[in-house]
């Protein structure tokens, strides 16, 4: 149960119940995390914009961003981000044998290079906030500003993500 209660879209601001509404015509069920943004419809309507941004993506390969919010869903112990992006995951490329070995990927051979380049920048970004210059230099073997900017925000955005759900106990919706 949450630590705060859900905005349903009967007791929502216009702006939010708006949103629901368009959730809804689209056939999506409408995920608790978004219940509680209902409390703040201005910023909850910008912080939904924001991830579908991210989720939209620029440069960076959709595998590449899934496998980096897996990892940060790990390593935030945020159980609701980590189911809701095995779906995700797997849909755009992560292999099923990468989900189970996320947890100790420095050890698995699931991985590729560019992959390890993303999951060792994911972890000293997510835990240390700096990063190594070594493990920055192993990043720019394979991308951009551009993407390496992009990556920086997905991860960015996804520990503030877990952050909410981890401190509000925010649970995974039941399959529909």
């Amino acid at each position: 149960m949450p630590r705060v209660s859900l905005v349903e879209k009967e007791q929502a601001n216009p702006i939010t119940r708006d949103w629901y509404e368009k959730q809804e015509a689209h056939g999506y069920q409408l995920a608790t995390l978004f219940k509680v943004l209902g409390h703040c419809p201005y910023i909850g309507l910008n912080f939904i914009r924001m991830g579908n941004s991210i989720r939209r993506g620029e440069e960076l390969p959709p595998k590449l961003r899934e496998l980096a919010i897996l990892r940060v869903g790990y390593l935030t112990q945020a159980e609701y981000e980590f189911i809701s992006h095995t779906r995700i995951g797997l849909e755009v490329g992560v292999k099923q044998k990468q989900i189970d070995e996320i947890s100790d990927w420095a050890a698995s051979a699931e991985f590729n290079d560019q992959e390890r380049a993303v999951l060792h920048y994911t972890d000293e970004v997510t835990q240390d906030i700096r990063v190594k210059d070594e493990t920055f230099a192993g990043l720019r073997e394979f991308f951009s500003d551009h993407t390496i900017v992009e990556l920086t925000i997905a991860i960015g955005y996804y520990c503030m993500v877990c952050r909410i759900l981890v401190a509000l106990q925010i649970e995974l919706e039941p399959e529909s």
